[in-house]
């Protein structure tokens, strides 16, 4: 099986499945020198682990990680980083009955079509809980983003039909902490996590947008053609579980404007900006200075419990199934952090591409 690994330079490869041993990373390509401990990649984990609010799945996960290599004397010694989670709390005895039979909405058939032999507990390899390895790998890119001051930072925008209003900057991060669905607009977050639990009461699930912002990101990074920064930014993020589209700065809103709306007016304030930033940051696939700004759309997370129809590929006939176990009634709050995990791994493989980070050691 391939297409578990990205990045050029600073490359990141995931391990493990939903019910499986563990779950990790390993990370090569990190310069020498880097201050990194368990507790650093701990508080990005923590923001994704399960039964962490009434919104969330109940499995008890504390997702508690061990750096297992690549860190002597609290720095990263150059050599492959690697780090690993335990599952504790598995039921993998409701997904016996299912193993024939496809959720609707999962990969299940698509694995057995292309695998034939897969572990479809839990989902396995294509369950969100491998996003660990993003978050593991993105705790490492944000340390080495803050030797430049690079912040990266997502919060949820939309849930279902319920839009948030756009916050300062600086007060997105502040609020996003005081709010178990982390919407900087903390009115529409009470009618988000409303909404959530009304669905969850239901049996059903609903999906939202999360937007992603990297700060103080320098002009020039990002390669001509097929490595353009957007394109790798959007296909990081494409490649999380339940993203169903990406959109860089106005992104479809531009397919509107006119171009004297959509341009970005350029003017010098010590370093050259723009007035606005249609563009998300990116012109041409390179950095422009501006603040990096990329959206997904996050769709309905497919486990529920409400009853759905589908076949039964061993007996090939139609059939019903009705989904149990512990699942996120949303994905948004939680895929925040695998959101902001990601957009790092990219700037810092850039970064390190580009020369302003050197390869061997800081």
């Amino acid at each position: 099986m391939s297409g578990n690994t990205i990045g050029k330079i600073f490359k990141i490869t995931t391990f493990g499945s939903s019910h499986g041993t563990a779950l990790g990373a390993v990370i090569d390509g990190c310069p020498a020198g880097l201050e990194l401990s368990d507790r650093d990649i701990q508080k990005e984990l923590d923001k994704r682990k399960p039964g962490t609010s009434k919104i969330t799945t109940s499995r008890g996960e504390t997702d508690e990680v061990k750096v297992l290599s690549g860190v002597f004397k609290g720095k990263t010694d150059g050599t492959p980083i690697a780090a690993v989670v335990y599952n504790r709390d598995m039921n993998s005895s409701v997904y016996e009955a299912l193993k024939n039979k496809p959720r609707p909405g999962h990969a299940d058939y698509c694995w057995k079509t292309k695998y034939g032999h897969y572990d479809y507990r839990g989902g396995g390899r294509a369950s969100g809980r491998t996003t660990i390895g993003h978050v593991i790998g993105g705790a490492i890119a944000k340390k080495l983003l803050k030797t430049l001051n690079i912040q990266v930072i997502a919060h949820v925008t939309r849930i279902g039909n319920i839009d948030a209003d756009e916050v300062d900057l600086d007060k997105i991060q502040k609020n996003i902490e005081k709010n178990a669905v982390r919407c900087a607009d903390l009115k529409a977050a009470v009618k988000m996590e409303e909404l959530i639990l009304d669905l969850k009461e239901k049996g059903d699930s609903v999906g939202g947008i999360v937007e992603t912002i990297a700060l103080n990101v320098p002009a020039g990074l990002g390669e001509p053609v097929f490595d353009k920064l957007d394109a790798d930014i959007a296909g990081v993020l494409m490649g999380i579980g339940s993203v169903k589209g990406v959109e860089i700065g106005s992104g479809f809103k531009s397919s509107q404007m006119k171009g004297s709306e959509m341009n970005d007016e350029f003017y010098i304030d010590d370093t050259v900006k723009t007035k606005t930033n249609n563009s998300g940051g990116i012109l041409g696939g390179i950095s422009n200075g501006m603040p990096l700004i990329a959206r997904m759309a996050v769709k309905p997370t497919p486990s529920i419990s409400l009853t759905q129809k589908t076949v039964d590929l061993k007996k090939m006939e139609n059939t019903e199934i009705q989904i149990k176990g512990r699942h996120d009634p949303c994905i948004c709050p939680r895929v925040t952090a695998v959101a902001e995990a990601s957009v790092a791994i990219i700037i810092a493989d850039h970064l390190i591409r580009s020369g302003f980070i050197h390869p061997d050691s800081l």
